[in-house]
């Protein structure tokens, strides 16, 4: 992942000296545990962790000159720990496979990249809880095909999103959980050459469940899984973005990103206020979309095992967490400097002559005894005038002027149905089943 999009935390658990250094903990943890039953020294063990404890710096420009020539990752690692280590070192990976190692240290750290994508839509939730309740009664138009329908509130959108978004994060903590398993059961996953015994070991030291059967590989359902989740949060980053863009337009303006002192819209027009930041989220859950497919494709697996998965894997494993990590962040700041415009949500509301109240109008002739059929012609083509009209025209003051209507409803009972309070009244109940 470019730097641009790439924050700290998230791009240290896939840096190269992390990796190893996991690699290095799965095979000593492992080591320990065959010494434990007998079947490598004692003094072999401690040697190998007496040589770690020193904190050595890992050369990884040894590494890969030794896998230039090996062609081989895992091998390469170790060729290089014996070169430091000594002779104790050749009980190091008895009885394990590469896989075994790979395998066990992509599941740490897919553990630990969700974690900080957990910890991304913890604050994420706080933002949206806040502004919710700090908008929960402002009034704004709902719209259905990017029409005016009926009123909402703004804290009604942002508690939606909320709802989203802890679903997410119910899920991510799930998928979470599935992903992070060891496996350490040798060639093609049946423990003939390695005891069960140091796969439950290694998997305590490392805080991973023991995956209960395993093929030489951990089953690439489980990433799948993983990887969709995040393509399924990117999704949710990219709605909650699009409605900023929405709202942002000029012919909108009910709300917008934050524009800082100094900031700059356009190279060629100084009036510009763009809303890029939500543009750019809406580039960057494509990317870790892109991720989902791939995964999917890796779930089968010729046989036992082969490494169809595993150039994809290097791919999507940094690329889709370190672009989630930065895209919640981002959207946090979003949502917690949004600017939002009350008084243009009630202009834009009022602009097209009370149409949006139509549905209480159509509901109470019914109720005066009009078919629902003739009700809603009744009050269709008063709203069409309106419509027509450009808003210009007003559905209240035709509806008192026609003949029909009023023979069932007063003028009275008519405006009564233009109560903008009316659709609000909920709103309390939608609150309370969103944050309890």
């Amino acid at each position: 992942m470019i730097p641009r999009y790439a924050r700290p935390a998230m791009t240290a658990i896939w840096s190269a000296e992390n990796r190893y250094r996991i690699w290095f903990e799965i095979e000593a943890h492992a080591l320990d545990a065959m010494a434990e039953l007998g079947v490598v020294p004692r003094e072999a063990a401690a040697k190998v962790w007496e040589w770690w404890r020193t904190e050595p710096a890992i050369d990884i420009a040894r590494i890969d000159a030794i896998e230039a020539e090996t062609k081989h990752d895992v091998i390469a690692f170790l060729t290089w720990v014996a070169e430091q280590v000594g002779p104790e070192a050749r009980f190091l990976h008895q009885g394990m496979t590469s896989s075994d190692v790979l395998d066990t240290a992509l599941a740490v750290q897919l553990k630990a990249a969700a974690g900080l994508l957990l910890e991304d839509l913890d604050q994420l939730l706080d933002v949206l809880k806040r502004r919710a309740y700090e908008h929960k009664l402002t009034p704004t138009i709902g719209r259905s095909h990017g029409i005016h329908a009926e009123p909402v509130t703004f804290g009604l959108k942002l508690a939606q999103a909320y709802a989203e978004f802890d679903r997410c994060h119910t899920w991510l903590l799930s998928a979470s959980l599935d992903i992070a398993t060891c496996a350490i059961s040798g060639a093609v996953g049946t423990f003939a050459n390695i005891d069960p015994r140091v796969e439950a070991h290694v998997a305590e030291r490392m805080g991973l469940s023991v995956e209960p059967i395993s093929t030489q590989v951990i089953p690439r359902d489980r990433h799948a899984m993983f990887f969709a989740t995040l393509g399924v949060i990117a999704s949710s980053v990219e709605r909650l973005a699009t409605e900023v863009r929405h709202l942002q337009r000029t012919e909108v303006l009910e709300a917008e990103e934050y524009f800082a002192p100094g900031q700059k819209g356009s190279s060629a027009m100084p009036h510009k206020r763009n809303p890029i930041l939500t543009e750019n989220l809406t580039g960057l859950a494509r990317m870790v979309r892109a991720a989902v497919t791939p995964a999917l494709e890796n779930v089968a697996l010729w046989h036992e095992r082969d490494i169809s998965h595993s150039s994809v894997e290097r791919y999507i494993g940094p690329d889709a967490t370190i672009t989630l990590d930065f895209a919640l962040a981002r959207l946090t700041g979003v949502m917690d400097k949004l600017l939002v415009y009350p008084e243009r949500m009630l202009k834009n509301m009022n602009r097209m002559g009370g149409l949006i109240h139509s549905q209480r109008v159509l509901l109470a002739l019914t109720q005066a005894g009009a078919s629902r059929e003739n009700a809603y012609r009744l009050v269709q083509r008063n709203a069409m005038k309106v419509w027509e009209s450009d808003g210009a025209l007003s559905l209240l003051d035709l509806l008192k002027g026609d003949a029909e209507v009023t023979a069932l409803l007063s003028p009275d009972q008519i405006e009564e149905k233009f109560d903008l309070d009316y659709h609000l009244k909920q709103v309390d109940v939608i609150f309370g089943r969103v944050f309890g």
